[in-house]
């Protein structure tokens, strides 16, 4: 392949592929932050449910939280597919998938960073809900601040995606 055809391949399907690579890393790094931030405070959590099978409730409480920054990754994700037109909409050009790669970023790196930060802290909150079980949404406080970051992620993502001409 010469120069000349990559270059009107990559105008041609450059917006589209570099959207998706968009979207793929959005759920994938949320998703993998997420994924380990759940096994963190799973971890955390067997050993309290296996001396004491009545706070298995509460402990999954502490457990999910992590798992929300995956869920804003793939809900970004199906946002982009939309836009692109896999699943309505037009394909975009090249500078708009660009965009749309650049906009999908936050989401991907504050969810994979933030879910593993989630997940420590909600597993230091099962230390709370092993020894004084009526303080227990304490520890889920100290978890929800960190959901904070997601969030922010997860909007700035879903503004410049949704704003992109």
């Amino acid at each position: 392949m010469n120069f000349a055809t990559f270059m009107a391949f990559l105008s041609e399907n450059g917006g589209l592929m570099f959207a998706l690579c968009g979207g793929a890393l959005a759920t994938l790094l949320s998703g993998i932050g997420s994924a380990k931030g759940i096994g963190i405070v799973g971890q955390a959590a067997t050993g309290l449910v296996n001396e004491d099978p009545d706070k298995f409730g509460k402990s999954l409480i502490l457990q999910l939280l992590p798992g929300t920054q995956g869920l804003y990754g793939f809900v970004t994700t199906i946002i982009i597919l939309t836009k692109v037109g896999l699943l309505g909409g037009t394909t975009p050009s090249l500078a708009t998938g660009l965009y749309i790669f650049m906009a999908a970023l936050p989401v991907g790196f504050v969810g994979l960073l933030s879910a593993i930060a989630q997940g420590k802290t909600a597993a230091a909150g099962i230390s709370i809900l092993a020894k004084r079980p009526e303080h227990v949404m304490k520890g889920v406080l100290y978890a929800v601040m960190v959901e904070t970051y997601a969030l922010l992620g997860f909007v700035a993502s879903l503004l410049m995606i949704l704003f992109i001409k």
